[in-house]
């Protein structure tokens, strides 16, 4: 069995079992009662180290903790951080650990998108890409008992992603997380200038206006979008702020925002 090891365990987040339980539960409980709606089909959150983007991601989470029981799969876009490469990739791993144990990943899936051209199997996208990594104790706290289909977004087209979206879309039992920060080191104020614009985009679903310098993971979050839009589904935004918010300076700042994607 091939197990992709944690590699941001004790930076990004503890690398003690039960410290990582206790604050991600803490994160979670911290989210005040959300609207009821229907079951989220996706949430986008973020990915940086828990104390800055911990309470922004819980959001999502928190969106998605009721059906914990239906959801069955989770099917994982982030941005490559790492290595640079066109198309998508998807491991050869069997699994991926994390402090708080193993997640199966859904090999069937991952065979069924390595039919679509831009798909490949990288394993080098996935090395020390904290951007995956960083989701996978949320899922496990907050879903329990699930299959992880993991894939890392190049330089991919729209319909590159929205074809691998659409390819496992599936029903209830199928959750997409996209994993993405917004802006990058701009200080507060323009920060929250540029990331409310993002929002904005998000919400009306427009993905043709987003760009890199608006969200780290803007490829996979156009790819949700379009796919989001043809199905005629809505977002809406969780929670939205950034490190001046939660745990760093202001003179340069990373946003995150937390968001769910509705039928």
């Amino acid at each position: 069995m091939d197990i992709r090891l944690p590699s941001v365990a004790g930076t990004f987040y503890p690398a003690s079992q039960v410290a990582l339980h206790d604050d991600v539960e803490a994160y979670l409980s911290a989210v005040p009662p959300l609207p009821p709606r229907s079951q989220p089909k996706a949430i986008i959150a973020p990915h940086a180290g828990y104390i800055y983007s911990g309470p922004v991601a819980a959001f999502g989470y928190a969106a998605v903790r009721p059906y914990a029981q239906q959801i069955q799969r989770v099917v994982l876009l982030a941005p490559a951080h790492r290595l640079p490469f066109r198309g998508l990739a998807v491991p050869s791993a069997d699994v991926f650990r994390t402090p708080l144990g193993d997640v199966p990943v859904d090999r069937a899936a991952v065979d069924r998108l390595l039919e679509l051209p831009a798909v490949q199997t990288i394993d080098r996208a996935f090395d020390n890409e904290h951007a995956i990594e960083v989701q996978l104790p949320f899922m496990q706290e907050v879903l329990g008992v699930f299959s992880l289909v993991p894939v890392v977004v190049g330089m991919a087209e729209d319909g590159d992603v929205a074809a691998a979206i659409e390819a496992l879309w599936g029903g209830e039992e199928t959750l997409f997380v996209v994993s993405s920060d917004l802006s990058h080191y701009l200080d507060y104020q323009t920060a929250r200038a540029r990331d409310a614009r993002t929002r904005d985009a998000i919400e009306r679903l427009a993905p043709e206006q987003l760009a890199g310098d608006d969200a780290c993971g803007y490829l996979a979050v156009r790819g949700l979008l379009s796919v989001a839009r043809a199905k005629g589904m809505q977002v809406r935004t969780l929670d939205m702020r950034n490190s001046g918010d939660t745990a760093g300076p202001r003179d340069q700042v990373v946003g995150y925002g937390s968001y769910a994607v509705y039928p």
